[in-house]
């Protein structure tokens, strides 16, 4: 990764969010927060800040859905680096469940959208626990995802918070470096986890690194900025509120 992206201060950054993230918390009238453990760098660096803001009264949920077991290893290990409450809940029956009964409606290849409950599963489940402890759902994507819409909508981007949402993914990595977390977690390679050996940077068709420049107006080529320019048209609708008609053409 080039040293140059790096604009932030990591203690500043850190104390900062930690302090976001509680007064978001206490203004929405709510005892802590959760999140969802994934195992990957995003979810440990908002686990960490969550933990500082929160303190006893947070929670990290694993909920593998035909997951890799060396996800579901690697989340533990981070909510032990953090000491973060955890909690676990599988989810492959559930799925296989709703997949089957979706299939016998419309049979046939099904790859993209069956990956995509997973998330929204998940987000389901994060929410019944909020509820009950009277948590906010925190969520852990960065800036570079946000920025060309690289999650699944009422998925991982159903949440409340989005503490990373200004922080591209390269400066995600310098906190986790500042926060001492495992450096298994922090070289881990990128992936929602939607299905076996998934690459969020195979799947983009392009590097975080390139996309963080573009991000921090670094400059890119010019194929990679046409990309990402796609990218961001195609996923507008995810950042934006459901449309609606105008009031004075229904009654003009």
């Amino acid at each position: 990764m080039s040293a140059e992206l790096i604009e932030i201060n990591c203690e500043k950054a850190v104390d900062y969010l930690t302090e976001w993230i509680a007064d978001k918390v206490t203004s929405a009238g709510k005892s802590g927060g959760i999140l969802g453990l994934s195992g990957g760098l995003d979810s440990a660096v908002t686990a960490a800040l969550v933990k500082r803001a929160c303190g006893e009264e947070s929670l990290g949920v694993i909920m593998p859905c035909h997951s890799s077991s060396e996800d579901r290893q690697d989340a533990l290990l981070a909510a032990r680096e953090i000491g973060i409450e955890c909690q676990e809940i599988l989810l492959d029956e559930v799925f296989d469940i709703l997949r089957g009964k979706l299939k016998q409606l419309v049979p046939g290849e099904d790859s993209l959208a069956a990956a995509n409950i997973k998330p929204r599963l998940r987000m389901t489940v994060l929410y019944y626990l909020a509820a009950r402890k009277d948590y906010l759902v925190v969520g852990t994507d960065n800036w570079s995802e946000l920025t060309v819409g690289y999650f699944t909508k009422y998925g991982d981007g159903g949440i409340d918070i989005a503490p990373l949402g200004r922080l591209v993914k390269t400066e995600v990595r310098e906190v986790a470096h500042y926060l001492g977390l495992p450096d298994k977690i922090i070289n881990r390679q990128p992936s929602a986890g939607l299905w076996e050996g998934q690459s969020d940077e195979r799947e983009m068709g392009l590097s975080y690194a390139e996309l963080d420049s573009y991000i921090l107006g670094k400059g890119l080529p010019a194929d990679l900025e046409k990309k990402i320019l796609e990218m961001q048209k195609n996923n507008r609708h995810k950042l934006e509120p459901p449309p609606v008609p105008a009031r004075e053409d229904l009654t003009s």
